[in-house]
């Protein structure tokens, strides 16, 4: 490549990865001043909590965590094999893996992880992973309810221990998918959810 071009192909790169770093650490901001309470924020859907009432199970992961959160807008709910995971909202099934029988702490895993997608009625999309080795009760075309039994958690995957991951992405006017933050119904009211602390 001649050296102009590669300065020139070089500047574009760096000028992409600042724009995609000051996009995410923007959207970070906004979800941990929503999470905080110093932003107020009233239109976006109420998601139920993806596991039994009555129950609680302690948040080990937020939005842009410093462990493997850190470019995810994606919540880890620590569950021993065999919780229950219901659907945090309504919608269409579209993808279903229940095959995977293997889960650990390497990347050689990631192809095994377990995952039921669900697409709501505004057109994003949640997906719900780690699930048991064939231990899904929805399939592929199915249309859920908020709170109906999808399948149990597990350990499979990309994964250091038992636990539902959970994120919801939406197709942002850029055409690209996106995580996003939502908010809760607790037992305490409508929140955003902070991670090492036990929601019900």
């Amino acid at each position: 490549m001649h050296p102009f071009r590669l300065v020139i192909y070089l500047c574009v790169s760096i000028v992409s990865l600042a724009a995609c770093s000051t996009a995410r650490d923007a959207h970070s901001a906004h979800i941990k001043a929503l999470q905080k309470g110093k932003i107020k924020e009233d239109t976006s859907f109420i998601y139920h909590l993806p596991y039994d009432t009555g129950t609680s199970h302690l948040l080990v992961q937020g939005y842009y965590s410093s462990y493997t959160h850190k470019n995810r807008a994606a919540l880890d709910f620590k569950m021993k094999k065999g919780t229950r995971v219901l659907a945090a909202r309504g919608g269409k099934v579209i993808r279903v893996k229940q095959d995977g029988n293997r889960g650990g702490l390497n990347k050689k895993y990631r192809a095994e992880g377990n995952v039921v997608v669900i697409e709501h009625a505004d057109g994003s999309r949640a997906g719900y992973w780690h699930l048991q080795f064939h231990s899904v009760w929805v399939k592929e075309g199915d249309t859920v309810q908020q709170g109906q039994a999808l399948g149990l958690s597990g350990k499979t995957g990309y994964t250091l221990f038992p636990h539902l991951h959970f994120i919801v992405w939406r197709f942002d006017p850029n055409r690209k998918w996106q995580a996003v933050g939502t908010r809760f119904l607790t037992s305490k009211g409508v929140r955003y959810l902070r991670p090492m602390r036990r929601y019900r």
